[in-house]
């Protein structure tokens, strides 16, 4: 049986978890050995976007990606503004990676827009875009299941045009994790050339401009320095950058990127210049 990693905006609540994980061993062959994770999003589709990518690059560095199943359920309903019926959302998807890997879940806005340029083949599921407020539960936690047991050829399946899963540009937050320090959606490559290290960037986010110090590393600087660098996140040869400021945390007031940005929200953009 294959392991199944779940990313939600609901991940963070524990009922809403078990509920799933019930739903889903009522479904499994062999439910005493499944082996269920669950990685808490927010409503941002692009937050949902980047777990999923760096969960899928670290499997494919260190993991099983063919002995794992990524289900995803981050839905904000950011395609109207009008009342629905049935509490439809996005179109469900089933995605096979070039590497074997399965992931499903709604297609909504950027939810597997940073894993696009990885996709081999994109799947409708007619009919589960609708019909309850906790689909994932009562609708989705059956295909991760059949995933899960490798019966994706018994799931009513229609292959679908790679074209419906965007790609996703500009420079945005990608994550923010438990230090304060900001992941973001802007590559190592997009600085290279327009910028050396140690120049002073202007970086506006979240109402907040600020000058920001490019170096090598979060401790590339000074303690006390508000930096970019490039982190630990994306790939391997160009990664992501990180906003943040080096702290011993034995300071009085030990502010990170978080706070010195008001605290953004992963999905906001970010202005450089």
């Amino acid at each position: 049986m294959k392991k199944l990693v779940v990313i939600a905006d609901w991940a963070s609540d524990s009922l809403t978890c078990q509920e799933f994980n019930s739903a889903l061993c009522g479904y499994l062959k062999s439910p005493a050995g499944a082996r269920v994770s669950f990685v808490a999003s927010t409503p941002s589709t692009i937050h949902t976007s980047f777990l999923i990518s760096q969960i899928v690059r670290t499997e494919e560095r260190y993991g099983l990606p063919q002995q794992t199943v990524i289900f995803q359920n981050t839905d904000p309903r950011i395609q109207t503004d009008e009342a629905v019926e049935k509490a439809k959302g996005a179109e469900f998807i089933v995605i096979r990676l070039k590497n074997g890997m399965f992931l499903c879940g709604p297609n909504a806005g950027y939810d597997f827009a940073m894993i696009s340029d990885q996709i081999q083949n994109v799947y409708h599921y007619p009919g589960l875009d609708k019909g309850s407020q906790f689909r994932s539960r009562d609708l989705y936690s059956r295909v991760s299941a059949h995933l899960m047991d490798e019966l994706e050829d018994e799931l009513e399946l229609e292959e679908a045009q790679l074209s419906i899963v965007p790609r996703l540009a500009g420079m945005y937050v990608a994550h923010m994790d438990n230090y304060g320090n900001i992941k973001t959606t802007i590559t190592e490559a997009d600085l290279k050339g327009k910028f050396e290290l140690h120049d002073e960037l202007t970086i506006t986010l979240n109402g907040v401009k600020k000058k920001v110090t490019y170096v090598s590393n979060l401790f590339g600087g000074t303690p006390g320095q508000l930096v970019i660098y490039p982190g630990s996140s994306g790939q391997k040869d160009n990664p992501l950058m990180e906003i943040s400021v080096w702290r011993h945390f034995t300071e009085k007031n030990p502010t990170t990127g978080l706070h010195e940005f008001a605290h953004p929200r992963p999905g906001q953009e970010i202005v450089i210049g």
